[in-house]
């Protein structure tokens, strides 16, 4: 009886929740493409420079600003795109909100590996006095700038692939009822 009841009431969708496994997808793939392809930039920049120039690090500042900016803007698309698939969430605007909480998660991570190297490469100790000097201050700023804007369009990127992704990956499976209505198993 209540089978019947159940039958006749139509489908009653849930609320649609936040897939965290999503997002943390979107997250790792954002951090692996960031990671890799950012040695490589690294890689390419550092055996470009003229060790005996007056300044060799400015040349590497400028590429590799251009090169994390770019960088920075396609993982987050790549990285927004695997987070809506993998929500299996057809409203465009949850996907756009899955794509933020990735970017968020992802920012954060950005930082603790950028912290994380940075500090594995001085060996933890900082160099008295250099936070003052004109050199370090333009590095802070040249970093700052491009951090930003490595992020801004990185923001947009993420939230354009989430947007644009399919929503229909490999969350629950999709199941149709005797009258071809969509039902979501729910696990």
């Amino acid at each position: 009886m209540a089978d019947l009841i159940y039958r006749n009431q139509g489908t009653l969708y849930p609320a649609e929740r936040t897939c965290w496994g999503a997002i943390w997808m979107g997250v790792f793939s954002f951090v692996a493409i960031w990671s890799v392809f950012g040695m490589l930039g690294e890689a390419i920049f550092a055996s470009a420079a003229n060790p005996n120039a007056r300044a060799p690090v400015a040349g590497i500042s400028i590429g590799m600003g251009i090169w994390a900016i770019v960088l920075t803007v396609i993982a987050m698309y790549v990285a927004g795109r695997v987070t809506a698939h993998f929500s299996d969430i057809g409203n465009r605007t949850s996907r756009i909100m899955h794509g933020m909480a990735m970017f968020g998660l992802s920012a954060v991570a950005a930082v603790l590996i950028i912290i994380l190297g940075g500090s594995a490469f001085t060996g933890g100790a900082a160099v008295q006095g250099s936070a003052h000097s004109p050199y370090m201050l333009t590095v802070f700023a040249d970093v700052g700038w491009t951090g930003f804007i490595a992020l801004f369009l990185g923001w947009l990127a993420a939230l354009g692939g989430a947007a644009q992704g399919s929503g229909t990956g490999g969350g629950t499976a999709a199941v149709q009822d005797q009258g071809g209505r969509d039902i979501r198993s729910v696990a």
